[in-house]
Protein backbone atom coordinates (compact mmCIF):
# COMPACT_ATOMS: atom_id res chain seq x y z
CA UNK A 1 0.00 0.00 0.00
CA UNK A 2 1.59 3.56 -0.88
CA UNK A 3 1.90 6.15 1.41
CA UNK A 4 1.25 10.01 0.43
CA UNK A 5 3.84 11.74 0.92
CA UNK A 6 4.79 15.84 1.55
CA UNK A 7 8.04 17.37 0.27
CA UNK A 8 9.79 20.03 2.16
CA UNK A 9 12.32 22.06 0.77
CA UNK A 10 14.14 24.82 1.55
CA UNK A 11 16.71 26.75 -0.63
CA UNK A 12 20.29 28.75 0.05
CA UNK A 13 20.16 31.28 -2.64
CA UNK A 14 23.95 32.40 -3.37
CA UNK A 15 23.75 36.07 -4.39
CA UNK A 16 26.85 38.24 -5.97
CA UNK A 17 26.90 41.39 -4.82
CA UNK A 18 27.40 43.95 -7.25
CA UNK A 19 30.35 45.97 -5.15
CA UNK A 20 33.54 46.73 -7.64
CA UNK A 21 36.01 45.26 -5.30
CA UNK A 22 36.21 41.85 -3.28
CA UNK A 23 34.46 42.12 0.24
CA UNK A 24 37.82 41.65 2.12
CA UNK A 25 40.46 43.12 -0.31
CA UNK A 26 40.71 45.84 -3.01
CA UNK A 27 40.68 43.46 -6.14
CA UNK A 28 38.33 43.98 -8.75
CA UNK A 29 35.01 41.71 -9.47
CA UNK A 30 34.84 42.52 -12.65
CA UNK A 31 33.89 39.35 -14.96
CA UNK A 32 35.46 37.72 -17.71
CA UNK A 33 39.14 38.39 -16.88
CA UNK A 34 42.12 36.47 -17.47
CA UNK A 35 42.51 33.73 -15.14
CA UNK A 36 44.05 34.46 -12.01
CA UNK A 37 44.44 38.28 -12.75
CA UNK A 38 41.89 39.50 -10.09
CA UNK A 39 43.82 37.89 -7.15
CA UNK A 40 45.40 39.97 -4.65
CA UNK A 41 47.94 38.90 -1.93
CA UNK A 42 44.99 38.41 0.80
CA UNK A 43 42.67 36.62 -2.00
CA UNK A 44 45.48 34.22 -2.37
CA UNK A 45 45.75 34.42 1.39
CA UNK A 46 49.32 35.30 1.81
CA UNK A 47 51.04 35.21 5.25
CA UNK A 48 50.90 38.29 6.89
CA UNK A 49 47.96 39.79 5.05
CA UNK A 50 44.66 40.90 6.45
CA UNK A 51 41.17 41.18 5.65
CA UNK A 52 39.46 44.54 5.39
CA UNK A 53 35.70 44.58 5.48
CA UNK A 54 33.74 45.98 2.38
CA UNK A 55 31.68 48.80 3.79
CA UNK A 56 29.69 48.52 0.25
CA UNK A 57 28.95 45.01 0.89
CA UNK A 58 27.64 45.90 4.43
CA UNK A 59 25.54 48.29 2.52
CA UNK A 60 24.09 46.11 0.28
CA UNK A 61 23.38 43.19 3.06
CA UNK A 62 21.23 46.21 4.89
CA UNK A 63 19.40 46.90 2.03
CA UNK A 64 18.22 43.80 1.77
CA UNK A 65 17.27 42.75 5.13
CA UNK A 66 15.06 46.26 5.00
CA UNK A 67 13.25 44.69 1.90
CA UNK A 68 12.20 41.41 3.52
CA UNK A 69 11.25 43.36 6.63
CA UNK A 70 13.84 41.37 8.68
CA UNK A 71 15.84 41.67 11.54
CA UNK A 72 19.17 43.77 11.30
CA UNK A 73 21.67 42.19 14.18
CA UNK A 74 23.07 45.70 15.42
CA UNK A 75 25.93 43.74 16.15
CA UNK A 76 27.03 40.36 13.50
CA UNK A 77 30.57 38.24 13.39
CA UNK A 78 32.58 36.98 10.83
CA UNK A 79 33.69 33.43 11.22
CA UNK A 80 35.82 30.73 9.59
CA UNK A 81 34.48 28.10 7.64
CA UNK A 82 36.97 25.39 7.73
CA UNK A 83 37.81 23.28 4.72
CA UNK A 84 39.99 22.09 2.28
CA UNK A 85 39.51 22.35 -1.70
CA UNK A 86 42.38 23.37 -4.65
CA UNK A 87 40.30 26.59 -5.06
CA UNK A 88 40.40 27.79 -1.27
CA UNK A 89 43.58 29.37 -0.72
CA UNK A 90 43.51 29.86 2.77
CA UNK A 91 42.31 26.66 3.80
CA UNK A 92 39.04 28.32 5.03
CA UNK A 93 35.69 30.44 4.03
CA UNK A 94 35.18 33.60 5.73
CA UNK A 95 31.65 33.72 6.34
CA UNK A 96 29.01 34.22 9.58
CA UNK A 97 27.68 31.30 11.67
CA UNK A 98 25.84 31.99 14.99
CA UNK A 99 25.11 35.98 14.68
CA UNK A 100 24.26 36.57 10.64
CA UNK A 101 24.23 40.25 9.98
CA UNK A 102 20.01 39.38 9.01
CA UNK A 103 17.68 37.66 10.25
CA UNK A 104 14.07 36.64 10.63
CA UNK A 105 12.39 38.19 7.18
CA UNK A 106 10.06 37.16 4.86
CA UNK A 107 8.95 37.04 1.22
CA UNK A 108 5.24 36.59 -0.06
CA UNK A 109 5.09 34.37 -3.36
CA UNK A 110 2.03 33.37 -5.66
CA UNK A 111 1.44 29.94 -6.67
CA UNK A 112 -1.89 29.05 -8.94
CA UNK A 113 -3.78 32.41 -7.59
CA UNK A 114 -3.33 31.80 -3.88
CA UNK A 115 -0.72 33.58 -2.18
CA UNK A 116 2.09 31.82 0.13
CA UNK A 117 4.56 33.45 2.68
CA UNK A 118 7.65 31.98 2.88
CA UNK A 119 10.18 32.55 6.10
CA UNK A 120 13.52 33.76 5.38
CA UNK A 121 15.95 32.63 8.50
CA UNK A 122 18.73 34.13 8.00
CA UNK A 123 20.75 36.20 5.35
CA UNK A 124 25.08 36.15 6.01
CA UNK A 125 27.97 37.79 4.29
CA UNK A 126 30.45 35.53 3.01
CA UNK A 127 33.33 35.18 0.30
CA UNK A 128 33.66 32.86 -2.43
CA UNK A 129 35.75 30.36 -2.95
CA UNK A 130 37.79 30.12 -6.47
CA UNK A 131 37.01 28.17 -9.16
CA UNK A 132 38.66 24.46 -10.42
CA UNK A 133 38.47 23.84 -14.25
CA UNK A 134 38.83 20.32 -15.48
CA UNK A 135 38.57 20.89 -19.10
CA UNK A 136 41.68 21.19 -21.59
CA UNK A 137 43.90 20.47 -18.68
CA UNK A 138 45.11 16.32 -19.94
CA UNK A 139 43.86 14.78 -16.99
CA UNK A 140 45.13 17.78 -14.58
CA UNK A 141 42.53 20.25 -12.75
CA UNK A 142 43.10 24.46 -13.64
CA UNK A 143 42.69 26.78 -10.82
CA UNK A 144 40.91 30.37 -11.60
CA UNK A 145 41.27 32.30 -7.83
CA UNK A 146 39.69 35.68 -10.00
CA UNK A 147 36.57 35.07 -8.09
CA UNK A 148 38.10 33.58 -4.61
CA UNK A 149 37.44 36.71 -2.26
CA UNK A 150 34.07 37.86 -4.17
CA UNK A 151 31.30 39.06 -1.90
CA UNK A 152 28.26 36.98 -1.32
CA UNK A 153 25.09 37.52 0.42
CA UNK A 154 23.81 33.89 1.32
CA UNK A 155 19.83 33.70 1.47
CA UNK A 156 18.73 30.98 3.55
CA UNK A 157 14.63 30.03 3.47
CA UNK A 158 12.76 28.37 6.24
CA UNK A 159 12.13 24.90 4.77
CA UNK A 160 8.04 26.66 4.08
CA UNK A 161 7.99 25.16 0.18
CA UNK A 162 5.91 22.10 -0.59
CA UNK A 163 6.38 21.54 -4.26
CA UNK A 164 9.32 21.99 -6.83
CA UNK A 165 6.78 24.82 -8.19
CA UNK A 166 6.62 27.13 -4.88
CA UNK A 167 10.65 26.69 -4.94
CA UNK A 168 10.81 28.08 -8.43
CA UNK A 169 8.05 30.85 -7.63
CA UNK A 170 10.35 31.64 -4.36
CA UNK A 171 13.41 31.54 -6.39
CA UNK A 172 11.95 33.53 -9.34
CA UNK A 173 10.76 36.60 -6.43
CA UNK A 174 14.02 36.77 -4.94
CA UNK A 175 15.73 37.09 -8.10
CA UNK A 176 13.84 40.03 -9.15
CA UNK A 177 14.10 41.34 -5.49
CA UNK A 178 18.08 41.88 -6.10
CA UNK A 179 17.99 43.04 -8.83
CA UNK A 180 15.56 45.68 -8.39
CA UNK A 181 17.43 46.89 -5.38
CA UNK A 182 20.51 46.88 -7.45
CA UNK A 183 22.96 44.62 -5.49
CA UNK A 184 23.17 42.00 -7.45
CA UNK A 185 23.20 41.85 -11.34
CA UNK A 186 21.25 38.49 -11.03
CA UNK A 187 23.54 36.51 -13.92
CA UNK A 188 23.01 33.12 -13.27
CA UNK A 189 25.09 32.47 -16.70
CA UNK A 190 27.84 33.63 -14.84
CA UNK A 191 27.04 32.31 -11.62
CA UNK A 192 25.83 35.70 -9.81
CA UNK A 193 22.99 34.26 -8.73
CA UNK A 194 23.10 30.23 -7.52
CA UNK A 195 20.86 27.52 -5.60
CA UNK A 196 21.84 25.11 -2.96
CA UNK A 197 18.19 23.22 -2.52
CA UNK A 198 17.34 20.87 0.34
CA UNK A 199 14.95 18.51 -0.19
CA UNK A 200 13.37 15.41 2.04
CA UNK A 201 10.15 14.04 2.18
CA UNK A 202 7.80 12.76 5.31
CA UNK A 203 4.08 11.00 4.68
CA UNK A 204 1.37 13.47 5.47
CA UNK A 205 0.33 14.30 8.48
CA UNK A 206 3.77 13.47 10.22
CA UNK A 207 5.45 16.35 11.88
CA UNK A 208 9.24 15.58 12.10
CA UNK A 209 10.77 16.65 8.62
CA UNK A 210 12.62 13.75 6.92
CA UNK A 211 16.26 12.81 6.46
CA UNK A 212 16.97 16.00 4.15
CA UNK A 213 19.42 15.85 1.05
CA UNK A 214 21.16 18.91 -0.57
CA UNK A 215 21.63 20.00 -4.12
CA UNK A 216 24.60 22.21 -4.74
CA UNK A 217 24.85 24.86 -7.47
CA UNK A 218 22.33 24.74 -9.51
CA UNK A 219 22.13 28.03 -11.92
CA UNK A 220 18.70 27.87 -13.53
CA UNK A 221 14.88 28.03 -12.83
CA UNK A 222 14.58 25.53 -14.91
CA UNK A 223 16.89 22.89 -13.75
CA UNK A 224 15.80 23.62 -10.20
CA UNK A 225 12.49 22.50 -10.73
CA UNK A 226 13.96 19.54 -12.26
CA UNK A 227 16.37 18.50 -9.92
CA UNK A 228 13.86 18.92 -6.95
CA UNK A 229 11.51 16.79 -8.90
CA UNK A 230 14.01 14.07 -9.50
CA UNK A 231 15.49 13.88 -6.21
CA UNK A 232 11.85 13.81 -4.41
CA UNK A 233 10.57 10.68 -6.72
CA UNK A 234 13.76 9.33 -5.61
CA UNK A 235 13.10 9.48 -1.91
CA UNK A 236 9.72 8.25 -2.47
CA UNK A 237 10.97 5.53 -4.32
CA UNK A 238 13.72 4.23 -2.16
CA UNK A 239 12.02 4.57 1.06
CA UNK A 240 8.92 2.53 -0.51
CA UNK A 241 10.99 -0.17 -1.41
CA UNK A 242 12.97 -0.61 2.19
CA UNK A 243 15.58 1.98 1.68
CA UNK A 244 16.65 4.63 3.83
CA UNK A 245 17.96 8.28 2.87
CA UNK A 246 21.38 9.13 3.74
CA UNK A 247 21.84 12.92 4.47
CA UNK A 248 24.55 13.24 1.52
CA UNK A 249 25.34 16.64 -0.71
CA UNK A 250 24.38 15.52 -4.35
CA UNK A 251 24.78 17.19 -7.82
CA UNK A 252 22.56 17.62 -10.57
CA UNK A 253 23.41 16.65 -14.08
CA UNK A 254 21.12 18.34 -16.22
CA UNK A 255 22.32 16.27 -19.18
CA UNK A 256 20.70 12.72 -17.41
CA UNK A 257 18.13 14.49 -15.54
CA UNK A 258 19.47 12.94 -12.56
CA UNK A 259 21.55 13.91 -9.61
CA UNK A 260 24.10 12.14 -8.00
CA UNK A 261 26.41 11.55 -4.78
CA UNK A 262 28.85 14.30 -4.16
CA UNK A 263 29.76 13.48 -0.58
CA UNK A 264 28.43 12.20 2.55
CA UNK A 265 27.11 14.23 5.85
CA UNK A 266 27.31 12.96 9.15
CA UNK A 267 26.43 16.04 10.91
CA UNK A 268 24.47 18.89 9.27
CA UNK A 269 27.34 21.26 10.02
CA UNK A 270 31.38 19.87 9.92
CA UNK A 271 33.14 23.02 9.18
CA UNK A 272 34.40 23.80 12.44
CA UNK A 273 33.25 27.30 12.69
CA UNK A 274 35.82 29.35 14.98
CA UNK A 275 35.20 33.69 15.29
CA UNK A 276 37.69 35.15 12.39
CA UNK A 277 40.40 36.87 14.96
CA UNK A 278 41.16 39.02 11.92
CA UNK A 279 37.85 40.86 11.95
CA UNK A 280 36.29 43.13 14.67
CA UNK A 281 32.43 42.15 14.93
CA UNK A 282 30.20 44.51 12.72
CA UNK A 283 28.13 47.00 14.38
CA UNK A 284 25.19 48.41 12.65
CA UNK A 285 24.00 51.87 13.76
CA UNK A 286 20.39 53.22 13.74
CA UNK A 287 21.38 55.89 11.90
CA UNK A 288 23.37 53.74 9.86
CA UNK A 289 20.19 51.60 8.49
CA UNK A 290 17.80 55.04 8.27
CA UNK A 291 21.02 56.15 5.76
CA UNK A 292 20.65 52.77 3.72
CA UNK A 293 16.90 52.86 3.85
CA UNK A 294 16.68 56.26 2.36
CA UNK A 295 18.44 54.32 -0.82
CA UNK A 296 15.61 51.89 -1.38
CA UNK A 297 13.82 52.23 -4.91
CA UNK A 298 10.17 51.12 -4.87
CA UNK A 299 9.97 47.82 -4.37
CA UNK A 300 8.17 45.16 -6.53
CA UNK A 301 4.84 44.60 -4.95
CA UNK A 302 4.67 48.61 -3.84
CA UNK A 303 5.00 49.20 -7.74
CA UNK A 304 2.34 46.61 -8.51
CA UNK A 305 -0.41 47.80 -6.62
CA UNK A 306 0.45 51.14 -8.13
CA UNK A 307 0.48 50.25 -11.64
CA UNK A 308 -3.14 48.69 -11.10
CA UNK A 309 -4.27 51.91 -9.01
CA UNK A 310 -2.64 54.44 -10.88
CA UNK A 311 -2.85 52.72 -14.48
CA UNK A 312 -6.33 50.85 -14.11
CA UNK A 313 -4.17 47.40 -15.37
CA UNK A 314 -5.64 44.17 -14.41
CA UNK A 315 -2.54 41.70 -12.44
CA UNK A 316 -1.59 39.84 -14.86
CA UNK A 317 -0.27 43.05 -16.95
CA UNK A 318 0.53 44.86 -13.38
CA UNK A 319 3.02 41.85 -13.04
CA UNK A 320 4.52 41.69 -16.08
CA UNK A 321 5.13 45.10 -16.17
CA UNK A 322 6.58 44.89 -12.49
CA UNK A 323 8.95 41.65 -13.20
CA UNK A 324 11.83 44.38 -13.79
CA UNK A 325 12.54 47.59 -13.04
CA UNK A 326 14.23 48.38 -16.25
CA UNK A 327 10.74 47.04 -17.80
CA UNK A 328 8.89 48.97 -15.00
CA UNK A 329 10.68 52.40 -15.83
CA UNK A 330 10.35 51.32 -19.67
CA UNK A 331 6.34 50.86 -19.60
CA UNK A 332 6.31 54.46 -17.15
CA UNK A 333 8.26 56.32 -19.75
CA UNK A 334 5.78 55.07 -22.54
CA UNK A 335 2.79 56.57 -21.12
CA UNK A 336 4.34 59.64 -20.13
CA UNK A 337 5.72 60.32 -23.38
CA UNK A 338 3.24 58.98 -25.42
CA UNK A 339 -0.07 60.71 -23.27
CA UNK A 340 -1.81 58.05 -24.26
CA UNK A 341 -4.32 55.52 -22.31
CA UNK A 342 -1.76 53.58 -19.72
CA UNK A 343 -3.97 50.18 -21.14
CA UNK A 344 -2.88 50.81 -24.72
CA UNK A 345 0.85 51.41 -23.53
CA UNK A 346 0.89 48.11 -21.74
CA UNK A 347 -0.96 45.99 -24.42
CA UNK A 348 2.44 46.72 -26.72
CA UNK A 349 5.44 46.63 -24.26
CA UNK A 350 3.88 43.09 -22.98
CA UNK A 351 2.79 42.29 -26.43
CA UNK A 352 4.77 43.26 -29.81
CA UNK A 353 7.58 44.46 -27.11
CA UNK A 354 8.05 41.12 -25.47
CA UNK A 355 7.26 38.80 -28.11
CA UNK A 356 10.43 40.47 -30.54
CA UNK A 357 12.81 40.97 -27.23
CA UNK A 358 12.06 36.84 -26.73
CA UNK A 359 12.75 36.17 -29.98
CA UNK A 360 15.79 37.64 -30.16
CA UNK A 361 16.53 36.68 -26.95
CA UNK A 362 17.45 40.18 -25.43
CA UNK A 363 16.61 42.27 -22.41
CA UNK A 364 14.94 45.14 -22.43
CA UNK A 365 17.99 47.21 -21.50
CA UNK A 366 19.02 46.25 -25.17
CA UNK A 367 15.90 46.92 -26.70
CA UNK A 368 16.15 48.26 -30.45
CA UNK A 369 13.23 50.04 -30.34
CA UNK A 370 13.53 52.71 -27.11
CA UNK A 371 10.93 54.43 -24.75
CA UNK A 372 10.81 57.38 -26.89
CA UNK A 373 10.22 55.58 -30.24
CA UNK A 374 7.88 53.56 -28.89
CA UNK A 375 5.72 56.39 -27.45
CA UNK A 376 5.63 57.95 -30.81
CA UNK A 377 4.70 55.28 -32.72
CA UNK A 378 1.39 54.92 -30.22
CA UNK A 379 0.90 58.37 -30.24
CA UNK A 380 0.48 58.37 -34.11
CA UNK A 381 -2.70 55.00 -33.10
CA UNK A 382 -3.66 56.86 -30.60
CA UNK A 383 -4.59 60.42 -32.81
CA UNK A 384 -6.08 58.07 -35.64
CA UNK A 385 -2.52 58.65 -38.00
CA UNK A 386 -2.01 54.81 -38.38
CA UNK A 387 -4.36 51.77 -37.37
CA UNK A 388 -3.10 49.09 -34.98
CA UNK A 389 -2.07 47.04 -38.02
CA UNK A 390 -0.48 49.42 -40.15
CA UNK A 391 1.19 49.91 -36.45
CA UNK A 392 2.89 46.76 -36.63
CA UNK A 393 4.51 47.26 -40.00
CA UNK A 394 5.88 50.78 -38.69
CA UNK A 395 7.34 49.06 -34.96
CA UNK A 396 9.04 46.21 -37.65
CA UNK A 397 10.96 49.52 -39.23
CA UNK A 398 11.61 50.56 -36.58
CA UNK A 399 13.44 47.63 -34.88
CA UNK A 400 15.31 47.17 -37.91
CA UNK A 401 16.60 51.20 -38.11
CA UNK A 402 16.50 51.93 -34.81
CA UNK A 403 17.64 55.63 -35.81
CA UNK A 404 14.28 56.29 -37.32
CA UNK A 405 11.03 57.94 -35.78
CA UNK A 406 7.55 56.48 -36.07
CA UNK A 407 6.46 59.52 -38.36
CA UNK A 408 9.42 59.41 -40.57
CA UNK A 409 8.93 55.79 -41.17
CA UNK A 410 4.60 56.65 -41.71
CA UNK A 411 5.60 59.94 -44.11
CA UNK A 412 8.61 57.86 -46.04
CA UNK A 413 5.86 54.78 -46.63
CA UNK A 414 3.02 56.71 -47.36
CA UNK A 415 1.04 54.97 -44.38
CA UNK A 416 -0.99 58.16 -42.76
CA UNK A 417 -4.30 56.42 -42.18
CA UNK A 418 -7.46 57.87 -44.43
CA UNK A 419 -9.93 59.56 -42.63
CA UNK A 420 -11.68 60.89 -45.96
CA UNK A 421 -15.45 59.62 -45.65
CA UNK A 422 -15.78 60.13 -48.98
CA UNK A 423 -13.04 58.06 -50.31
CA UNK A 424 -13.95 55.75 -48.02
CA UNK A 425 -17.68 55.33 -49.39
CA UNK A 426 -16.94 55.07 -52.92
CA UNK A 427 -15.26 52.13 -52.16
CA UNK A 428 -17.50 50.70 -49.73
CA UNK A 429 -19.79 51.17 -52.79
CA UNK A 430 -17.74 49.38 -54.98
CA UNK A 431 -17.41 46.29 -52.87
CA UNK A 432 -21.07 46.21 -52.19
CA UNK A 433 -21.89 46.36 -55.77
CA UNK A 434 -19.87 43.50 -56.86
CA UNK A 435 -20.86 41.12 -54.11
CA UNK A 436 -24.46 41.20 -54.33
CA UNK A 437 -24.93 37.24 -52.88
CA UNK A 438 -22.82 38.35 -49.79
CA UNK A 439 -25.30 41.56 -49.70
CA UNK A 440 -28.50 39.02 -49.38
CA UNK A 441 -26.76 36.95 -46.91
CA UNK A 442 -26.19 39.77 -44.28
CA UNK A 443 -29.14 41.48 -44.88
CA UNK A 444 -31.23 37.80 -44.52
CA UNK A 445 -29.70 37.47 -41.32
CA UNK A 446 -25.93 35.99 -41.65
CA UNK A 447 -23.84 38.61 -39.66
CA UNK A 448 -20.86 36.43 -40.27
CA UNK A 449 -20.49 38.04 -43.70
CA UNK A 450 -19.98 41.60 -42.22
CA UNK A 451 -16.43 40.62 -41.72
CA UNK A 452 -16.19 39.90 -45.10
CA UNK A 453 -17.13 42.90 -46.61
CA UNK A 454 -14.66 44.59 -43.85
CA UNK A 455 -11.77 42.45 -45.08
CA UNK A 456 -12.68 43.72 -49.10
CA UNK A 457 -12.52 47.38 -48.24
CA UNK A 458 -9.47 47.15 -46.13
CA UNK A 459 -7.79 45.14 -48.82
CA UNK A 460 -8.67 47.30 -51.93
CA UNK A 461 -7.55 50.41 -48.82
CA UNK A 462 -4.62 48.74 -48.71
CA UNK A 463 -5.19 48.77 -45.28
CA UNK A 464 -4.97 52.22 -44.51
CA UNK A 465 -8.93 53.31 -44.28
CA UNK A 466 -9.75 53.90 -40.42
CA UNK A 467 -11.33 50.57 -39.17
CA UNK A 468 -14.12 52.73 -36.93
CA UNK A 469 -15.04 54.54 -40.00
CA UNK A 470 -15.07 51.61 -42.52
CA UNK A 471 -17.27 49.26 -39.72
CA UNK A 472 -19.47 52.11 -39.04
CA UNK A 473 -20.50 53.44 -42.72
CA UNK A 474 -20.23 49.48 -44.25
CA UNK A 475 -23.29 49.17 -41.34
CA UNK A 476 -25.08 52.09 -42.16
CA UNK A 477 -25.47 50.71 -46.16
CA UNK A 478 -25.40 47.14 -45.59
CA UNK A 479 -28.92 48.04 -43.97
CA UNK A 480 -30.01 50.67 -46.03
Amino acid sequence: MSTTWETVIGLEIHTQLSTQSKIFSGASTAYGAEPNTQACAVDLGLPGVLPVLNEAAVEKAVMFGLAIDAHIAPRSVFARKNYFYPDLPKGYQISQMDLPIVGNGHMDIEVDGETKRIGITRAHLEEDAGKSLHESFHGMSGIDLNRAGTPLLEIVSEPDMRSAKEAVAYMRKLHELVRYLGICDGNMQEGSFRCDANVSVRPVGQKEFGTRVEIKNINSFKFVEKAINHEVERHIELIENGGKIVQETRLYDANKDETRSMRSKEEANDYRYFPDPDLLPVVITEDFKAQVKTTLPELPEAKKQRFKDQYQLDNESATILTSSRPLADYFESVVVESKCEAKLCANWVTGELSAALNKADLEITDSPVTASQLAGLLARISDDTISGKIAKQVFEELWQTPDSTADSIIEAKGLKQITDTGAIEAVIDQIIAANGKQVEQYRGGNDKVFGFFVGQVMKAMQGKANPAEVNKMLMAKLKA
